[in-house]
């Protein structure tokens, strides 16, 4: 039987970024896995030559107005990029959406659920739409299908220590008296002696929420009729946005936002809610966890639902599959993780007809346990069997090992990179002669010599999301590693709880650490501060010439480097600035140098470069601290908002590297570290706590849990089946728990 005709994606004589006329040929309708250090070139092909081009082509079949309400892309640099199909991205940017966006909306399983409703639920109450929290017809019109609201915060409302008569309401308008306090007084319906704290739930509740009534009043020596009310209820007569500048100061501090009173969180009408399946409405439905709601939907044997349970276990199931079991449907979209994001992205891509597509994935291992890496395999395979081209960006070698076909990309990062180092089989790059191949064959040993705490930092009763009644000791003076499954409780008890009890901890998270073009990693780790000192001792003028934000800035861009230009209708389109070229600066600063160099030139060099350009010793501790996080490639002047996650983590942990006696936490400080620079990030946290601090790292990385002193285990599973700790002590011990499913994955990694 002759073998299918292979096509390739051919692409000759990149040049985007750091390539160096890369040529190459991707077999189409396969795996392709793009491996290599951080900055070696890997998304210069995939994302900004491979995924940019195909967007770009596609946006050009679309008529000159839709145009207008897409993005500009630029043509990539290459010689030829030919046989491209329509690029799908999965990436990590997290799931925006807010209150309206949930995990049911954003995978479109929601609309299925209501439709099922629609269908079987008793009483009828109407169409699918009639279950929408997003459609008038269905959302809850107190909080306008939110679940929340504005509220009253009574802890700062009130001051229970005191009676009515001693000023126990702090709300404005209600001092001692004040109209509002003599009108709850003269109403006869509390003891004005008592304090709050000994009122009776009724009593509150009447003082809080009571309706309306009216009462007598004596004013002026008249009695008058006047309408008590709740002070709670009384307070949100009006909308506050309504109110006048000044009042809304007086009441914002007063203000929360709290569940529906109405609704009770559910978002949805109370009709809609009304109608039940099984003694269940659609909201609790959502509330239940994934795998849960699989078993009750199997339980509905009403005629006419099967189709639509079929339909809505076929798509659950794919979440399950991927790991996701633990969320709910009414899980909002803002509130996951970026690998969560992904991973939801991804099983909307799933359930689709699409085929023939080029799926691009960025490190889509990222937050998942060793556990679940299969579970990705098999859903990066299924997209390939059905006939697309799935292209992956990893560095987790159980990913590449699934690879019909890799590229390594190399031999280093930046400047030393952009250059094909091998192409083909996985079996061949095991033998290959790359940082890759080297690293894939190479385990860090298991940690024996472990050090002993100088003291312990407790959690005690943790009950927070899915956390069981936890009382953990934390030791002080060593690295402890956090583990276990997605959705097991470890960000909920290092994240939440510890930092809310320890505020003085230092976090170093993958949070964004600038959007202005104006920040970069010069002016972030304070190096741009000697260097501009260090220009104007050279040329004895002021520092001031030195920054783009001030003195030395070009006066056409004001320091921007780039001019928008307004076209009519269209979006303002951004150029370099033909004044300076688009180095910032004034042309009269450019002429002072620093060893031959001005100060763009020094903007323009690599991390790397700089420390042998450099000799002041600041400036070089600080680069130095930035090379051994594995970020040499970075330029000094590079904007911050172009950062990836995982760089924005490793920036913040250079800039911190410095301090002592302090607690350090770290949320998965390897996410896009190759394994070559695995051991250099062991270096720095053991640096950190050798010098007296206390590291807490919450990681999936098996090389980090090996070279733990401690090891906190969180499972057995994720979700409700989650929240304990089941596993405390050092990596030899967990290696012999046999119910723990990281120590299993520690045993098969070290038979590997």
């Amino acid at each position: 039987m002759s073998q299918p005709y292979q096509e390739f994606i051919e692409i000759r004589g990149a040049r985007e970024n750091n390539l160096k006329n890369v040529s190459l040929r991707i077999p189409k309708r396969q795996i392709t896995v793009f491996t290599g250090v951080s900055g070696s070139g890997k998304s210069s092909i995939v994302f900004d030559t491979i995924a940019t081009e195909s967007q770009r082509l596609l946006n050009e079949n679309f008529s000159t107005f839709v145009r207008t309400f897409l993005p500009r892309l630029p043509q990539p640099d290459a010689d030829a990029i030919e046989n491209l199909s329509m690029a799908v991205v999965v990436d990590q940017k997290r799931l925006g959406g807010g209150a309206h966006s949930t995990v049911g909306t954003i995978t479109d399983i929601s609309p299925v659920l209501r439709l099922l409703y629609s269908r079987v639920g008793q009483p009828y109450v109407g169409p699918a739409n009639a279950f929408s929290f997003n459609d008038p017809r269905g959302m809850c019109p107190e909080c306008n299908g939110t679940g929340h609201k504005l509220g009253v915060d009574l802890d700062r409302a009130l001051d229970r220590s005191k009676s009515l008569n001693e000023g126990a309401i702090l709300l404005p308008g209600y001092g001692v008296g004040s109209w509002g306090l003599n009108v709850v007084t003269e109403s006869g319906l509390f003891d004005l002696d008592k304090k709050l704290a000994d009122y009776s739930e009724p009593e509150l509740d009447q003082l809080l929420y009571g309706t309306p009534q009216k009462i007598k009043m004596q004013f002026g020596g008249k009695a008058m009729n006047l309408t008590f009310e709740g002070i709670v209820g009384k307070y949100f007569k009006r909308d506050v946005k309504s109110m006048s500048e000044r009042t809304q100061e007086m009441v914002a501090p007063f203000l929360t936002e709290v569940t529906c009173p109405v609704c009770h969180g559910a978002r949805l009408s109370q009709a809609a809610l009304s109608c039940k399946i099984n003694g269940r409405n659609i909201a609790e439905m959502a509330e239940m966890e994934v795998g849960q709601l699989i078993g009750a939907l199997k339980e509905i044997r009403e005629p006419g639902a099967a189709p639509v349970v079929k339909a809505l276990t076929e798509r659950l199931q794919h979440l399950v599959d991927i790991g996701l079991d633990y969320l709910t449907l009414d899980r909002e979209t803002d509130t996951l993780s970026g690998g969560e994001s992904q991973r939801v992205k991804m099983v909307k891509h799933l359930s689709g007809s699409l085929v023939d597509v080029t799926y691009v994935f960025d490190e889509p291992s990222i937050g998942l346990h060793p556990r679940d890496v299969h579970r990705l395999n098999e859903l990066l395979q299924k997209l390939r069997d059905r006939g697309n081209t799935v292209l992956v960006v990893e560095h987790d070698p159980d990913v590449i090992k699934v690879a019909d076909h890799i590229v390594d990309v190399g031999p280093q990062a930046g400047s030393h990179g952009g250059t094909i180092v091998y192409e083909g089989s996985y079996l061949g790059l095991l033998v290959a002669d790359t940082l890759t191949g080297r690293h894939l064959k190479q385990a860090l040993p298991l940690k024996e010599d472990v050090r002993s705490p100088s003291g312990k930092l407790s959690i005690t009763h943790a009950s927070l999301h899915n956390l069981r009644d936890v009382s953990v000791d934390i030791p002080a003076g060593v690295l402890t590693v956090v583990t276990g499954v997605a959705g097991s409780g470890k960000s909920t008890l290092i994240n939440d709880v510890f930092l809310r009890q320890h505020p003085e901890a230092i976090v170093i998270d993958q949070s964004v650490v600038g959007v202005s073009t104006r920040s970069n990693p010069a002016t972030y780790t304070g190096i741009l501060d000697d260097v501009r000192k260090a220009f104007a001792a050279a040329n004895k003028v002021s520092p001031g010439l030195f920054s783009f934000n001030s003195k030395g800035a070009c006066e056409k861009c004001q320091g921007l480097g780039v001019t928008y230009v307004e076209l009519s209708y269209l979006d303002k389109v951004e150029i370099p600035c033909d004044a300076c070229g688009g180095k910032r600066f004034k042309e009269e600063v450019l002429a002072y140098k620093l060893n031959g160099k001005s100060i763009a030139d020094v903007l323009d060099m690599t991390v790397e470069q700089a420390l042998e350009f450099f000799e002041l010793k600041e400036v070089v501790r600080r680069l130095q601290a930035m090379s051994d996080v594995g970020l040499g490639y970075l330029t000094l002047g590079q904007p911050l908002s172009t950062l990836s996650g995982g760089e924005c983590q490793r920036v913040k942990l250079a800039t911190e590297l410095h301090k002592q006696g302090s607690i350090y936490v770290m949320d998965e400080p390897t996410t896009g570290l190759h394994m070559s620079d695995i051991g250099h990030l062991l270096a720095i946290i053991n640096r950190l706590v050798d010098a007296g601090n206390t590291v807490i790292v919450i990681e999936h990385n098996r090389d980090v849990i090996r070279n733990a002193d401690w090891i906190i285990d969180m499972g057995p599973d994720g979700g409700n089946r989650g929240g304990q700790v089941i596993f405390e002590g050092p990596p030899r011990k967990i290696i012999e728990a046999e119910h723990s499913i990281t120590g299993r994955y520690l045993r098969s990694y070290d038979r590997a």
